[in-house]
């Protein structure tokens, strides 16, 4: 018999013009995407159990621990690597995760980032490198409540802080030739000052509060964490390993925000959204950037 949570399971697809959404379970919902079809995939996995995104036990999020989380996971991953072009990337948003005293049994860090890597070269993937994006550690302890950023905490005992976990866009390269070099000089999307900048192992300048609107997304119920990526870490892996007119993936796709930036630079997305609230933001987010396409194309290119 069927969980209530199982019944309230619902499918749905939507497309525009280059780009298409799919509501439901990325385990399933991925099995519909062609063999070597995805040009690039960016994305933020759930964070193993630290959040949770929706009451459904299909959420990755609800997992029970470390090992239950990577079981699941592990065949997001191989099927990524199914969909993707020989050759071509993959990149992953991920961050250390905070040891919680009651459910881990200590305070400190978990190293959430080389469990990814371990588990993405455990199907096959190439690890080719990662990047650090700068973060704020004021306001992190204020937004995640964090006694070990505070100063005061360096009057009582400094044994018990740390530096604030850093972002950590993790790059995974499929075996195989590249049929279509990636040139992002030709495609005029990158100079040699924005490389020797881009290059550095620490990303600078992102702005954390550049995310998409996510206000319509919250559910009454269910709602329990929402985080949109950044826009300009998103805008630099799409400008660095995709041609415009390619396909982005996104399997995790949130409230669209990959899809989103996918879509103003030029290129074709698709993304695969479990909760609704998410996904209906995720669909207008789309609509809007299809939106603004059209108007760019009707002015000649040029943006205004």
């Amino acid at each position: 018999m069927k969980s209530e949570l199982e019944v309230d399971y619902q499918e749905r697809t939507v497309e525009g013009v280059n780009w298409t959404a799919m509501m439901g379970d990325a385990c399933e919902r991925i099995a519909e995407i062609g063999d070597d079809s995805v040009d690039l995939s960016v994305y933020s996995p759930p964070f193993m159990d630290l959040f949770t995104y929706t009451a459904s036990e299909r959420d990755l999020g609800n997992s029970r621990g470390r090992d239950e989380f990577f079981e699941h996971y592990s065949f997001i991953i191989q099927e990524i690597l199914r969909v993707t072009k020989p050759g071509r990337l993959t990149c992953v948003h991920t961050s250390d995760i905070p040891a919680l005293a009651q459910k881990d049994g200590y305070i400190g860090v978990k190293d959430f980032p080389g469990d990814v890597i371990r588990a993405y070269e455990k199907e096959g993937w190439i690890f080719t490198g990662r990047a650090f994006v700068q973060k704020n550690p004021q306001a992190q302890a204020i937004r995640v409540k964090s006694k070990a950023l505070l100063f005061v905490q360096l009057r009582r005992d400094s044994t018990d802080s740390r530096p604030a976990l850093v972002d950590q866009v993790l790059l995974f390269k499929k075996a195989g030739d590249n049929a279509i070099p990636v040139n992002p000089v030709a495609n005029s999307e990158l100079d040699n000052e924005t490389w020797i900048e881009w290059a550095h192992g620490i990303w600078l300048g992102i702005r954390e509060t550049e995310t998409l609107q996510y206000s319509r997304a919250r559910g009454v119920d269910d709602e329990k964490h929402i985080c949109p990526l950044q826009l300009g870490t998103i805008e630099r892996c799409i400008k660095l390993y995709s041609n415009p007119g390619e396909t982005v993936l996104t399997p995790f796709g949130g409230i669209g925000s990959e899809a989103y930036m996918a879509m103003k630079l030029g290129r074709k997305a698709f993304l695969i959204e479990l909760k609704q609230e998410y996904f209906d933001v995720a669909v207008s987010n789309l609509r809007q950037a299809e939106s603004l396409n059209q108007d760019l194309f009707a002015l000649g290119g040029k943006e205004v």
